[in-house]
């Protein structure tokens, strides 16, 4: 897989005006009583000029909105760009968030302009990195299966970005830009992926995939081909791949810092094209399902990401990669298949595959008794239908689930906690095997983890901790891009378990 280039980054503190730069970016924010210019860079008379054009040149302060003026000549900029911060009240500051999505959205908006000065309002080292990390989220196109002729028409992502701060000079800001400069290329890494054409992205080059991007890494990397697969019994790996001419993986990733004091273990879905076998989709419903392997990309990805950034913490991936494809040796709805550790499982409905090669990856995860479990997956229709395309779902054992809860509001992303109804279990029962693979419709996503949940091991006769994230509906935007979020992969989840392992090695500390 072609890795994008990556922007060079930086942070001064010197006057915006004196920074040399194709764009200069300066903030709107929206009030009751129209756009507001916040912090402007330009001189009193210039900021007063412009301030007044705002309601002419159709300027409102709304987020998302980007509008492009020719540079003055008290600044080195070639051009102004004024980007809506969104609402704004005086005396309340600005979240980290609006400032991640409004240096994003300007960034990815002005695409094909080669560097940018962001003079948006980052005083403090937080808010710079804010900015920096959302800078560097929407520098990102994919562009590698296009011919030179088309390619070449897609404007090219801001090569250089610039991050105007008061805190520039601070010791604690060039590690705030290398986390950020990171996170960027994890999520980013994550995404190109997730847009890999299933042609180009199977079982087989996925787990290539990952073996490279670990390359650098003081990761251990091993590859169980579908041969380990049957010698082991991973029946739930195997039997989702039955039906396509190209084997199913499982790839585990270690990583294993010597003065680490927790472990985790993240485990993902990894379905690189789902056709839904032979309880097969409608057609627009397979349009998207390219995406089917993002829970595994979040895992690999977050999991880089943690190790490159050195946090002490040990961190086990296993990637649940099969390919479900309906043909004469797939499995049927009603078959029986047995799973990694010997559960059986009657197979309903050869759609709701995810939860089998997960099921696998969790019995695995837990033989190494890990502090906690995190799986993440594409998993259910239902979370869109419950939660919405921007919205991922959060559910498992209260004290991971809300950890998760917090770390994904501090890195900007939005999950909500849901609960596992215990009545649901019932749905699951099977008259010829130990569990069902389908049960209840109503509240799909939560039976679906119902369903995971009979996989979590036990330590010492206590269940595991663990949180399952569905991540469905906002793993993949096929809509218009918004924020510093593309169309197509977002890279979503990453972030926040960057995050839950930070916060967890703090809590450990």
């Amino acid at each position: 897989m072609n890795k994008a280039s990556e922007p060079s980054l930086s942070a001064v503190s010197k006057d915006g005006r004196k920074v040399s730069a194709n764009a200069l970016v300066i903030g709107v924010g929206q009030t009751p009583d129209g756009p507001v210019l916040i912090e402007s860079p330009l001189t009193p008379k210039a900021s007063a000029a412009l301030s007044a054009s705002l309601p002419l040149l159709g300027v409102t302060g709304a987020a998302d909105e980007v509008h492009r003026l020719p540079g003055l000549p008290e600044v080195e900029a070639d051009m102004l760009v004024l980007a809506g911060l969104g609402k704004v009240s005086p005396g309340v500051a600005l979240t980290e968030e609006t400032l991640r999505r409004t240096a994003g959205s300007a960034v990815r908006q002005i695409a094909g302009t080669g560097s940018v000065a962001l003079a948006l309002p980052a005083g403090s080292v937080a808010d710079a990195a804010a900015v920096a990390e959302g800078a560097l989220l929407g520098a990102y196109s994919f562009t590698e299966h296009r011919s030179a002729a088309t390619a070449e028409k897609v404007p090219a992502p801001v090569a250089e970005i610039t991050v105007i701060t008061a805190a520039a000079d601070e010791k604690a800001m060039k590690p705030a830009l290398e986390r950020a400069r990171i996170l960027g290329r994890a999520v980013n890494a994550t995404r190109t992926l997730v847009n890999q054409p299933p042609s180009h992205l199977y079982p087989e080059t996925f787990a290539a995939a990952a073996k490279d991007l670990a390359k650098s890494l003081p990761v251990k990397v091993t590859v169980m081909d579908e041969k380990k697969l049957e010698r082991e019994g991973f029946g739930g790996i195997l039997g989702v791949g039955k039906g396509s001419s190209r084997p199913p993986r499982l790839v585990k990733l270690e990583y294993a810092p010597l003065r680490s004091k927790v472990k985790l273990a993240l485990v993902g879905k990894g379905i690189t094209f789902d056709s839904g076998g032979l309880s097969l989709k409608p057609a627009a419903g397979m349009q998207a399902m390219k995406s089917d392997m993002g829970g595994a990309a979040v895992v690999l990805n977050a999991l880089l990401a943690i190790a490159e950034l050195g946090l002490p913490i040990k961190v086990t991936s296993w990637l649940c990669i099969a390919e479900n494809m309906p043909s004469g040796t797939a499995q049927r709805p009603s078959d029986v298949m047995t799973t990694y550790g010997g559960r059986t499982v009657e197979v309903l409905n050869t759609d709701a595959e995810g939860r089998l090669v997960m099921a696998d990856g969790l019995v695995a995860a837990s033989e190494e008794a890990p502090d906690a479990i995190i799986d993440v997956a594409t998993l259910t229709g239902a979370q869109m239908i419950a939660l919405g395309n921007r919205v991922s779902a959060v559910m498992g054992e209260e004290g991971v689930r809300d950890a998760v809860k917090a770390a994904a509001d501090r890195a900007g992303e939005l999950f909500w906690p849901m609960p596992i109804p215990e009545e649901l279990r019932a749905s699951l029962d099977s008259q010829v095997a130990d569990i069902a693979n389908h049960g209840e419709r109503f509240g799909g996503m939560m039976t679906a983890a119902t369903f995971l949940r009979e996989f979590v091991g036990e330590v010492n006769g206590t269940k595991i901790p663990w949180a399952h994230l569905d991540i469905a509906g906002p793993a993949f935007n096929e809509g218009a891009p918004y924020g510093y979020v593309p169309k197509e992969g977002t890279g979503v989840a990453v972030r926040t378990l960057v995050a839950y392992a930070e916060d967890v090695v703090s809590r450990a500390s």
